[in-house]
């Protein structure tokens, strides 16, 4: 029979181990020797638990990409048998994106419009969306204003048993603004619907709430807020 405190041990090891792993993506951003921006820097951070729902409606939001003002940074890892993470931004103007990314291999991007279509795929075997992501990572994809969705899955042949770390980062020329998400796995007895921003509106309607919006937190969330300002995990990727 298993005892409390072997389960304790056991829980302890695995924390350790996503600590450490998380630690050696972080380690990889801060390496990066692509260009900095010009001028002073504000940094934003932000811890979150993703959605225990596997599906692009309860995608995390990471905030509004605004082109030369804001950054957008998200670090997590894809959990043993989880078989999708999903984060949502929106573009505040059409113009062209970019997406650096760092982490372990094996793990596939894509980039998902509004309507849930597929418009960039990391999956070389993916034709025109694979052409399109290419330009994704090269700066050079061109999208319209909107809601976009990124799903973070794992290549075809990849065991779901592999826990995946990685980091990605969305640009649009410079910025002033840097914006990071560390989204960590959905606690134990979540209700997922409690976590959806339509849910959280209606129950601020019918208890009185207020939503504050102010400064740099309305440019990245229109207000939902959460952010500190440390920020600047994945700085150096662009």
């Amino acid at each position: 029979m298993v005892g409390m405190s072997d389960i304790s041990g056991l829980a302890q090891s695995l924390q350790t181990s996503i600590d450490a792993a998380m630690k050696r993506v972080q380690e990889q951003a801060k390496q990066a020797t692509d260009a900095k921006p010009s001028g002073e820097v504000q940094e934003y951070e932000q811890t979150v638990r993703k959605s225990a729902l596997n599906a692009a409606p309860f995608a995390t939001n990471v905030g509004t990409l605004v082109k030369d003002t804001s950054r957008l940074n998200v670090l997590s890892t894809l959990a043993a048998n989880d078989p999708a993470d999903f984060y949502k931004f929106t573009l505040a103007t059409p113009g062209e994106v970019a997406l650096g990314r760092v982490g372990d291999t094996g793990v596939r991007v894509q980039l998902m419009d509004k309507q849930g279509k597929i418009v960039a795929d990391s999956n070389s075997e993916a034709g025109s969306t694979y052409d399109a992501y290419k330009k994704f990572e090269a700066g050079t994809l061109s999208l319209d204003r909107g809601d976009y969705t990124l799903r973070v899955s794992r290549d075809k042949g990849v065991a779901a048993k592999d826990e995946k770390n990685y980091g990605l980062q969305l640009r649009m020329g410079d910025y002033s603004k840097d914006y990071d998400t560390i989204a960590k796995q959905p606690a134990k007895g979540d209700n997922p619907l409690q976590q959806t921003p339509q849910l959280q509106r209606l129950t601020s309607l019918l208890t009185g709430g207020t939503t504050a919006s102010s400064g740099a937190l309305g440019i990245l969330t229109g207000g939902s807020g959460g952010y500190s300002g440390r920020g600047s995990l994945l700085n150096g990727l662009f």
